[in-house]
């Protein structure tokens, strides 16, 4: 690790400030992945930003909406009474990720900009155009059992870690920024971005922009949510598929639903069609899987990871169905 130098911000004005006036300058936080990339050799930042004073801690929950600092801790969001009992698929997303220990230092903003895990963008004797654009894909080809099924180009098939990032993609959250051209307000689905031509390129942040918080609007999905992650082990794993349920039910029938996926693309992956088409539907085995299989069209497998084409669909399937039984 090459020597750098660390400053502390004391308000996001400070933060961007300082930051923008160096190239290579990033922010720091909890630094549970920064910190990796680093030891890896992955990312060599001559400025660290600590943004730890900055005061980007709180929940508040305002008229239609709650708002979540940036520099609030998973574990803080996971275990918030309020959250549990009006938005518990992101309480349930957030204790599916990680462990407990990592939750306890890392932020929400960091979890938002966490680096793909593919094992060839962390290996700098390996190809990989995100770290290195142009040098190749090592996945393609390579072992990518863990890689993405939708939304993949030619330059890069890895995928979003996240599991927080699938549930705030399902309840259309806001993502709110500062940076050196003022404040301004990103969809949540708008905010990840898929590889295409630039997959060195993970979201929509302009240079230098900070994240101050996110925003959630207030709905009905209170009861008949469930968060299914797949994975390896039972902790400490990534997930193979994960999917994020929601459900709005009046007498067994679907006023409105929300799902995601994650594990599969290398942003949140959201099914609109699925969603279009269930709702107004009779809940049901049947319905469920239909849903199901209008969700995995266009899937494509790499070889390794094509286990994921059926494994998608029987997610889907019983996240689905555990949601609409509680």
């Amino acid at each position: 690790m090459k020597n750098f130098q660390i400053i502390r911000a004391l308000s996001a004005a400070s933060a961007v400030s300082n930051i923008k006036k160096e190239k290579e300058a990033m922010f720091i936080a909890g630094g549970t992945n920064l910190v990796d990339l680093m030891k890896k050799n992955v990312v060599a930042p001559d400025k660290l930003v600590d943004i730890t004073a900055l005061d980007l801690k709180q929940i508040e929950f305002l008229k239609g909406k709650v708002s979540i600092g940036a520099l609030a801790k998973n574990s803080q969001v996971a275990e918030d009474a309020s959250i549990k009992e009006k938005h518990p698929l992101l309480a349930q997303a957030l204790a599916a990720g990680a462990s407990q220990q990592i939750r306890h230092m890392a932020t929400v903003g960091g979890n938002m900009l966490q680096r793909t895990r593919c094992s060839y963008f962390y290996n700098t004797d390996m190809p990989c155009n995100k770290r290195v654009p142009k040098s190749g894909c090592g996945a393609i080809g390579g072992v990518n059992r863990m890689h993405a099924i939708f939304g993949a180009s030619e330059s890069c098939i890895a995928v979003h870690p996240s599991d927080m990032c699938v549930a705030l993609a399902a309840l259309d959250a806001n993502v709110l920024v500062e940076g050196p051209k003022g404040k301004r307000q990103i969809k949540f689905t708008d905010f990840h971005r898929l590889p295409g031509n630039t997959p060195e390129k993970d979201n929509t942040l302009e240079d230098k922009e900070l994240i101050t918080s996110i925003e959630i609007p207030d709905n009905n999905f209170t009861k008949n949510v469930h968060y299914l992650k797949v994975r390896d082990r039972s902790s400490y794993a990534f997930a193979l598929v994960s999917v994020a349920v929601a459900l709005d039910l009046k007498n067994d029938k679907i006023n409105d639903v929300r799902l995601a996926m994650g594990g599969v693309a290398h942003k949140p992956w959201r099914l609109t069609e699925a969603e279009e088409f269930l709702k107004g539907k009779t809940i049901s085995e049947g319905i469920f899987k239909q849903a199901a299989d209008l969700a995995m069209r266009g899937a494509r497998g790499y070889g390794d990871n094509d286990f994921k084409l059926t494994l998608g669909a029987n997610a889907i399937t019983e996240a689905l169905t555990i949601a609409a039984s509680k």
